[in-house]
């Protein structure tokens, strides 16, 4: 269970900050328990019931697991997603990023970088649904990768591209 002060990686909006654990207002005749969550990267509050297996929650990886996914990014292997279907596309965009793993969420990055450098050396568009779901997954990983580094989210392709250089 986590407490208040957990920072947390949560569904597909990223890292929270755990404010705490109580039974709001709106769930008060059920007595069901919520996680109260806020945001790192955007505004609100969230609140997910403690109990609920469904949507993914976990701990924010520390700075050591932070520097030993980035070393593994020359060995991540990736394969192009081809789909002519933007709904097949999408649908294969959302099961690599729903649990979050950071490994899927690299892959998803680097194959559609490749993808859009592929698109743009033959004067093509580079397709609206790829765009989504790679802004998507960098905005998730590079949120938790900032909390774990302790550096700015603007920073950590930065830091990413000087660490693969260093450890050549």
């Amino acid at each position: 269970m986590f407490k208040s002060g957990d920072m947390v990686v949560y569904g597909g909006t990223g890292v929270c900050r755990v404010i705490g654990i109580r039974i709001p207002d709106f769930a008060n005749k059920a007595g069901r328990e919520y996680y109260e969550l806020e945001p790192v990267y955007e505004s609100g509050t969230i609140y997910a019931p403690v109990d609920n297996e469904n949507i993914a929650m976990r701990y924010v990886m520390d700075r050591d697991k932070a520097n030993e996914m980035i070393d593994m990014i020359p060995d991540i292997q990736v394969e192009e997603f081809r789909e002519r279907s933007t709904q097949k596309l999408s649908e294969h965009y959302k099961e690599k990023l729903k649990n979050q793993d950071c490994k899927e969420l690299f892959r998803v990055i680097i194959s559609t970088h490749e993808k859009k450098e592929r698109a743009e050396a033959a004067n093509r568009k580079f397709g609206q649904i790829d765009k989504k779901f790679m802004k998507k997954a960098e905005n998730l990983l590079y949120g938790e990768l900032a909390v774990a580094l302790e550096i700015d989210r603007k920073d950590v392709y930065a830091y990413i591209m000087h660490r693969i250089h260093q450890n050549k």
